[in-house]
């Protein structure tokens, strides 16, 4: 496994550069929103064009924060269990989690907005409201996005691996959200 960390280093690394996109689209989309308020009540003048780069702006957020959240180790978890394994008990779950569940959702999802995204690129289809954008934009993020996800799961996985076999020391803890 000690070839493949860097592999899961550079990763992260593209990883951290989504999620600084992510950040700034947060930041982005409540400014759009803001300005949008002020110019619709305060002017009465309204644009569809701005509305939309708002939900741009919220797929960018999400797509692209997705694997950032799991990066850092934020991701939700069904932790009945969970929270009473040992830490070899929890990696070998988030192990069995990441190749059984999230791999090949992943792929599925990349199967399906790929197409999805071709389409809305080569029609040049534009949103149906007056003043409207272009919509393959927002659609390139779910195949990136998943994309994303999907390398960070590979990373996880060759950092858990490495961490099983003691050669990678990472950070095991993982504190339930409070209720």
């Amino acid at each position: 496994m000690k070839p493949l960390l860097p592999l899961a280093h550079a990763i992260d690394k593209l990883n951290d550069g989504f999620g600084w996109i992510a950040e700034w689209a947060v930041l982005l989309s409540c400014f759009i929103s803001a300005g949008n308020a002020l110019v619709r009540y305060g002017l009465s003048i309204g644009s569809n064009s701005w509305l939309e780069i708002q939900w741009y702006m919220f797929a960018a957020a999400v797509m692209f924060g997705a694997s950032q959240v799991m990066r850092v180790n934020e991701h939700v978890r069904v932790d009945l269990l969970y929270a009473r394994y040992s830490t070899r008990g929890k990696v070998l779950v988030d192990l069995f989690g990441l190749i059984v569940f999230l791999l090949p959702v992943m792929f599925a999802m990349i199967f399906y907005a790929w197409p999805l995204f071709l389409d809305k690129f080569y029609s040049g289809e534009m949103s149906q409201s007056a003043g409207g954008l272009i919509r393959w934009p927002v659609v390139l993020t779910m195949p990136l996005g998943f994309a994303l996800l999907t390398l960070q799961g590979v990373s996880e996985i060759i950092k858990r691996i490495a961490w099983l076999r003691h050669e990678y020391e990472m950070d095991t803890h993982y504190e339930r959200p409070l209720q």
